[in-house]
């Protein structure tokens, strides 16, 4: 697939739908920036700012130009303090700067003014570290996540709430009782609604790893799917899992396309291999 490049920024339109403009473009697949200790040193990486910088510049440069969307972990840029911040508002203006989406993988969760600074940080454009989309948690309650829902609105940026996670350990929260639905349906219904009130600016995460027992088709918005790869999701999970919504579907990989560095025609190679699969099954 081949993608005319330029900013990805909001031009007036809303945030689900750039989203489908730059899946039409460049696929379905947001590739996740992931810095591990491990990863650093498997690269041959120092742990530290000069070993984060490296390689995240190897990885942006890398599959910007190629994928739809990149994640960035924040927690792994944030363990630096304010020089891995900056790492990080260095490779948000680049990602941007390449065409590709950014979405922060931040989950910020609180409630009144701490939750109307979060969504300053994100996704306002006066801040360095704004981003197409953030990650949000909804378990101090869907409303007290309405200041980012209402920044996104504004900003044409989005927001992806937390839904069915990937991690086993989620299952006791998200599977629970909630007036005869599961919490995670309530999530999901709230979003849909959210939707269907005002511009699209909501998505929710929902893990490729496993079925989710979801009703999905209501949500009229993207679905941010992490565990394909070396999680054990595959293409062919997405598309069974996701059935009826591939529209909408983002499969999210980091470490089945980072482990393919440092070197950098490795990296485009396995975004695109990753890529070329993900199509085929949601197509097929």
């Amino acid at each position: 697939m081949t993608d005319p490049g330029g900013r990805s920024g909001t031009g007036g339109a809303n945030y689900a739908g750039r989203h489908l403009d730059a899946v039409a473009r460049r696929g379905r697949l947001c590739v996740g920036v992931d810095p591990h200790p491990a990863l650093l040193a498997s690269w041959g990486l120092t742990d530290d700012v000069s070993g984060l910088r490296a390689f995240t510049e190897t990885v942006v440069r890398a599959v910007a130009p190629v994928a739809a969307a990149i994640k960035p972990q924040v927690a792994l840029f944030e363990r630096f303090g304010s020089a891995g911040f900056g790492v990080l508002e260095e490779a948000i203006a680049e990602i941007t700067g390449a065409g590709a989406l950014v979405i922060s993988d931040a989950k910020r969760g609180d409630i009144g003014s701490t939750m109307a600074a979060y969504a300053n940080a994100w996704l306002s454009p006066r801040s360095p570290l704004c981003s197409d989309a953030v990650t949000v948690s909804p378990y101090l309650g869907f409303g007290s996540l309405d200041p980012a829902f209402d920044a996104a609105a504004e900003s044409g940026r989005g927001v992806f709430v937390l839904a069915r996670t990937s991690n086993p350990e989620g299952a006791a929260l998200q599977l629970a009782d909630a007036r005869g639905s599961t919490v995670a349906q309530s999530v999901i219904d709230a979003a849909a609604a959210r939707n269907a009130s005002g511009p699209a600016a909501l998505g929710v995460v929902v893990g490729a790893t496993r079925p989710h027992g979801l009703s999905l088709e209501a949500l009229g918005g993207p679905i941010l799917a992490p565990g394909v790869g070396a999680q054990g999701g595959t293409p062919d999970d997405v598309a069974r899992i996701f059935d009826g919504v591939h529209r909408w579907v983002l499969p999210a990989v980091s470490r089945e396309i980072l482990g393919a560095g440092p070197d950098r025609a490795a990296l485009v190679s396995a975004t695109e291999s990753m890529r070329d699969a993900l199509e085929s099954a949601l197509r097929g």
